[in-house]
Formats: structure tokens, C-alpha cells, sequence
């Protein structure tokens, strides 16, 4: 076998937390922490130990080969040169493609290939080993996981990912701090260092401000220049353009998410069920073509029968509770923005008004959390196929609340009012607030929580040694990526982390811009703007204020595109209705040629909207060409190796037949079929 160059010293990647002892270990072939360092290193890690403030660190790296046969142990697939996904073998490595960096394996798959080595450290002794930490012991039972068993006990406090300094410093430069290209980001280099899941929403992100220049501009020329008596004819027309303009921004990123997969090599779906399943068989055990057509002869009817039942209790389990969430928002929440609403419109005062939209946003942050958490528990009881699924679930039943919080309070100024002033003043107050509010607490919060860790340490070791001394400084820098939190989401970190929250505050920006375009063209310019900061700082918050996150598999934006066009479809709906209010000013809505225009023109709008994507592929036409090559490559290869498993499994047959009868001596009558 041919051995791979040599590549740099490799990084640590990996954290693990210990506390530090108040005494020596005396004995180092029974202590726990040294019992857990050796068994790394015979896995083939390389370990090295630091001392912190408060805490003893571990940090590992693994060598390209420990990783290489790690990733054979998980049967982890990967690109092939000639374009096939296969199974990876360590001894067959320059047949897989490399990574946009030129690393051989991605972040996604070099955590997991972490997690299966530090994990798989179990008792194979034929007795328990006793472990000794600070003069107590314990047992390690016979097939007992370690570094499960001093998590429990609380000798091991946290396992968790380390930023990578070289190619962090360089993603500061070249990402967080590079202002001249207001929308360039480097995909593929975050794509390596963070995964698919956070550069695809990095992607979205920047392709979505860049589209925003256009209404951005046009909004910012009708505020300027006063058309007069032609605002009632310029206003439909900025409608029309604004309503095609989000159309085809939601089906060309739909083209460009299919380039980048084509790019980063990937082609089916990470959080999806790893194999093709047939009656419930791993396809890549391929077991003998003769067992599988008798078995799926005689199981037919009872699997149709289990897939029948779990689809149906499936999907009435989550009407179920898609019903409670909707009854919940209904009965709880709308009774309480109505009064919101009301209270806000009675104020004279505008300076009381903008402190209780303040206060209104803070408090309904912690009613949402509450309302999140539920969700989590009724998904959790979800028939779901997988993880990705039921986050897209949670996005959907949380962004209800969200939704009901964030426009209720506008339609109820638009509906019962009809004042385009007030109407606008409140798409202000909202836009202001509620983004600077989020930018601020988003930036500001990982900050004071890390500080405050640090103070907290600072003064437990100061009233441990009981008097006054110098400053503690924390040198260490695990030490400070262990104290730094992790990207979460608000509502909890069971299936969804930080992106959640930054997706969220994307959804109802467009929401607000696009469903009042025609009350105030100049939300597009404030968005353009937000949003133009909103890269940058989140490039930030990312590498210097939070932990390194944990790979998730996502491929796609995911439910929230299917959000991003339901907005659409609402904004068609009430820019039509401010539109006609503009047209009806005495508010007899008498049919006038203005109101029948609009009407028809909605209508015309609602059919180019679910009309476009026919006429716009959702993939380039060199990515299918791509994907239709590798899928006739692969199906030649199965074939292949479909005919030789059949061929050798009845060769193996008429030979045991002929056996058996040797041995009995009981002459052939059947004549022996030929090998394929």
C-alpha cells in the first residue's frame, strides 16, 4: 500500500475536561485520568495535557491513518474519483476525493471519526479494573464504556470541539474582518472548518442581501422623489416587481444550494437514514440475492401492513399536535397581542410607545422559549423518519408563535385603522428595535456569560487561599474556549443549535419587509443594511465568542425556505388589501376599475408564483448531467456485483447439493445447472 504524503502536524481538534486534583496520584497504573491518557494513545491519538485555572485539560489529535481506520470501522461513504459514493478503505485512499482545503476528510466526518474512537474505549479484561481517583475507587466493569463511566462519576465534566488556530485566524481575516466585498464570503473554507449546515447559511445569507440591493434601491428612489398623483400607479408597479423579484430569488437559490452540494461532493442527504433499507436490511450488508427475493417474497404483506400503520399513526400524531400548538396560539397568544395592540395605538405619547415595544419584546422573548420547549416535548412523541425532520417540525411550529407575535399587532393597525402613518411608524419601531435589540443581544450576551465564568473562578480561588492576591489570568486558551458558551438555540439544543435563532430573525425581517412593501418601500434599504452587518458580526460571534460547534447534518436550508415562500404568498394577499385601501379612501369599496385591476392582478401574481418553478429548474443543468452519469456508474456497479454475488451463491448451492449426495452415495438424477 502506497503511503499518503505527509501531511502537517495535525490539529487538536478535541477537549477534555477534567478537574484539576488537590493531590498527587500516587499510584499511576490504577489512576483514572492516566488510565484514560494511555488508552488514547494506544487508539492512536496524540494527547496533550494542560494545566488551567481552575481545570485539567486534555487535547487531542489524531493522525490522518487513525482517522482513516476509524472512518473504515463507521463504513463511512465517500466520493470517488469517478464520481460513485462507496464505502471508505483506508488501503484504497487516493481513490476518494479530498476536501475543498485538501484535507481527506471533512469536519463532519472527522468528529464522528472522534467520537467513535473515544468512545469505544471499553473493559475487553476478563474482570473488572478498580480505578482510583483521589483516594476513592471504583470499578470498571467488563465491556464498560470509560469514558462514559467518569462522566458519570464526575471525573470527566465535558467533552467538546476545539477551534482550529491557524485556520481560525485565517477565516478572521479573510471572513469576519474582509469589509471590502460587502457580500463575499470564502464558502468553501467555512464549508471545511464549520460543515454544510452553517455554510449553507452563510451562502443564504449573502446571496439573499446581494438580491436585496435591487428592491433596496427601488424603495429608497420612491421615498426620495415625490411622484404625486402617479404614487397610485408607481406603488402597484414597485408591488409587481417586489412580488417577482422574491419569486425568483426563491427558486435561483434553490440552483445555487445544488451547485455548492455538486461542488463539496455530496449527493444525498446527510441526516437521512444511512443505506438504502429493503424489509428493514442495511443494503450494504448484501446478503445473498436468494435470501432476499424469498425473503421479500414472503414478508411483503406484513411490511405493507407496518409501513401503512406507522404513516398513518404518524401523521395523526403530528396533527395532533400541530392542532394543540394552533388552538394554543389562538386561545393564549392572539388575546395578548390584541391588547398589546390596542394599549399601543391608545398612547398619545411616542416616546411611551417605543418603551413598551421595548418592553414587549423583551418579555415575549421568554414566552417563546416556554412555547419552544413545548414543541420539543410533543415532537419527541412524533413518528418522524429522522433528526432532520423533526427539527423541521420544531421550525415550523415555533415560527407560528413567532409569527402570531410579530404581525398580529401590525394587521390589527392595518385592518381596523387603515392609517398608512401609524402603519409606518410601527414597521420603524419594529425594524429598529427589534434588530438592534437582537444584534446587540446576540453579541453581547456570549460575552458577559464568559466574563462572568471567569469571575467566578477568579473569586472561588481567591477565597480558597483566603486572602487577597494578584490578579488570576487565564493563559490557557482550551481553558478559554472551555469557559466560552456554546452555539444553542434559545428554545434548547435537543435538535436545533445558534442557526436556529439567526434563521429566525432572517424569516421575520423578510416577513415585515415583504408583507408591507407598499406601506413603507423603505424597509428594503434598513434590511440591506442590517443585513451587510449581520455576516460580518456573525462571522465573529462564530469564531472568537463561542465554542467551536458540533457538526450537524443539514444539506438544505430546510423548512425555512418553505417559510420564505409562504411570506411571499402572504405579502400577495395584504399588499393587494393596502393597495385597494389606497384606492378606496372613502371605504365604501365600492368595484371601481382600480379595485378589479388589483383583484385580478393578485390572482395573476398567485399563479406566476406557484407557475415559476416550472419554468425555473431547482437544479443547474451540469449538476444533473453529474448526478445522472454517477447514478448510471453506480448502477452498472451494482449490477455487476449483484450478478457475481447470485453467480457465486449458486455455485456455492450445486455444490453442497453434490456433496450431500457424494457422501450418501446416492447417484444424480437432476441435471446441474451451469454457472452464470
Amino acid at each position: 500500500m502506497k503511503e499518503p504524503e505527509e501531511e502537517e502536524q495535525p490539529a487538536f481538534e478535541i477537549g477534555v475536561v477534567i478537574p484539576k486534583r488537590n493531590v498527587k496520584a500516587e499510584d499511576l497504573n490504577s489512576d483514572c485520568v492516566e488510565v484514560l491518557v494511555r488508552e488514547f494513545r494506544k487508539l492512536g491519538l496524540i494527547v496533550e495535557r494542560v494545566i488551567g485555572v481552575a481545570d485539567e485539560f486534555l487535547k487531542l489529535a489524531a493522525p490522518l491513518e487513525t482517522l482513516g481506520r476509524a472512518a473504515v470501522s463507521l463504513q463511512i461513504k465517500k466520493r470517488t474519483h469517478i464520481g460513485v459514493d462507496l464505502q471508505f478503505e483506508w488501503e484504497e485512499f487516493e481513490a476518494f476525493v479530498r476536501q475543498p482545503d485538501g484535507s481527506l476528510f471533512s469536519w463532519s466526518e472527522r468528529f464522528h471519526c472522534y467520537q467513535h474512537l473515544i468512545y469505544r474505549i471499553e473493559n475487553k479484561s476478563q474482570s473488572a479494573i478498580i480505578l482510583k481517583h483521589e483516594g476513592k475507587e471504583l470499578q470498571w466493569e467488563i465491556g464498560e464504556c470509560l469514558l462514559q463511566k467518569l462522566k458519570s462519576e464526575s471525573i470527566v465534566k465535558d467533552v467538546f470541539p476545539l477551534h482550529d488556530e491557524i485556520k481560525r485566524k485565517k477565516l478572521i481575516h479573510s471572513w469576519a474582518l474582509h469589509w471590502r466585498d460587502f457580500t463575499r464570503q470564502p464558502i468553501d473554507e467555512i464549508y471545511s472548518y464549520y460543515g454544510t449546515k452553517i455554510a449553507v447559511y452563510f451562502a443564504f445569507l449573502g446571496m439573499y442581501t446581494r438580491w436585496l440591493l435591487f428592491p433596496a434601491f427601488f424603495g429608497l428612489t420612491l421615498q426620495i422623489i415625490d411622484f404625486g398623483s402617479l404614487q397610485l400607479l408607481v406603488l402597484p408597479i414597485f408591488f409587481i416587481s417586489i412580488i417577482l423579484w422574491a419569486i425568483m430569488f426563491s427558486q435561483f437559490w434553490k440552483r445555487k444550494n445544488a451547485a455548492l452540494l455538486a461542488r463539496w461532493q455530496i449527493s444525498y442527504p446527510i441526516g437521512a437514514d444511512d443505506g438504502c433499507k429493503i424489509l428493514g436490511m442495511e443494503w450494504g450488508s448484501l446478503q445473498s440475492p436468494i435470501e432476499i427475493i424469498r425473503k421479500w417474497g414472503t414478508d411483503n404483506t406484513k411490511e405493507k401492513e407496518v409501513f401503512q400503520r406507522n404513516e398513518w399513526f404518524g401523521r395523526i400524531k403530528r396533527f395532533r399536535n400541530d392542532a394543540f400548538v394552533i388552538l394554543s396560539i389562538i386561545c393564549l397568544q392572539l388575546p395578548f397581542e390584541l391588547a398589546y395592540a390596542h394599549t399601543y395605538e391608545v398612547m398619545e405619547s411616542d416616546l411611551l410607545k417605543f418603551g413598551l415595544t421595548t418592553i414587549y419584546l423583551f418579555a415575549i422573548q421568554y414566552v417563546t422559549q416556554i412555547g419552544g420547549k413545548i414543541s420539543v416535548k410533543l415532537i419527541m412523541h412524533e413518528n418522524n423518519e429522522n433528526t432532520e425532520k423533526r427539527a423541521d417540525s420544531l421550525v415550523y411550529k415555533v415560527f407560528g408563535l413567532y409569527f402570531m407575535q410579530s404581525y398580529i399587532g401590525i394587521f390589527y393597525h392595518a385592518l381596523l385603522h387603515r392609517s398608512f402613518l401609524t402603519l409606518r411608524q410601527v414597521l420603524i419601531q419594529r425594524l429598529l428595535v427589534s434588530e438592534v435589540l437582537e444584534n446587540l443581544l446576540e453579541n453581547s450576551l456570549p460575552y458577559l456569560k464568559y466574563s462572568y465564568k471567569k469571575y467566578r473562578i477568579r473569586r472561588k480561588k481567591k477565597q480558597e487561599k483566603g486572602s487577597p492576591c494578584g490578579k488570576i489570568l487565564f493563559s490557557s486558551r482550551v481553558e478559554k474556549e472551555y469557559l466560552k458558551p456554546s452555539y444553542s438555540a434559545s428554545i434548547g439544543d435537543e435538535l436545533e443549535d445558534g442557526l436556529f435563532d439567526d434563521f429566525l430573525e432572517l424569516a421575520l425581517q423578510f416577513g415585515l419587509i415583504m408583507m408591507f412593501a407598499c406601506a413603507f418601500p423603505l424597509t428594503f434599504a434598513f434590511a440591506f443594511l442590517n443585513n451587510i452587518t449581520e455576516i460580518r458580526t456573525d462571522a465573529v460571534k462564530l469564531l472568537t465568542m463561542f465554542r467551536r460547534p458540533v457538526p450537524r447534518a443539514a444539506v438544505t436550508v430546510g423548512a425555512w425556505l418553505n417559510i420564505f415562500q409562504f411570506l411571499v404568498v402572504m405579502s400577495i394577499c395584504t399588499n393587494c388589501a393596502l393597495l385597494a385601501w389606497l384606492y378606496d379612501q372613502e371605504g365604501k369599496w365600492k368595484i371601481e376599475p382600480g379595485l378589479a385591476a388589483i383583484l385580478i392582478m393578485e390572482h395573476v401574481l398567485l399563479l406566476i408564483k406557484f407557475g415559476f418553478s416550472r419554468f425555473v429548474p431547482e437544479e443547474p443543468a451540469w449538476v444533473k448531467a453529474n448526478r445522472m452519469k454517477n447514478a448510471t456508474q453506480a448502477q452498472n456497479m451494482c449490477s455487476k456485483q449483484l450478478l457475481r454475488t447470485m453467480s457465486g451463491g449458486e455455485r456455492a448451492f450445486a455444490q453442497g447439493k453434490n456433496s450431500n449426495r457424494g457422501s450418501k452415495n446416492v447417484p444424480s438424477s437432476e441435471p446441474i445447472q451451469e454457472d452464470l
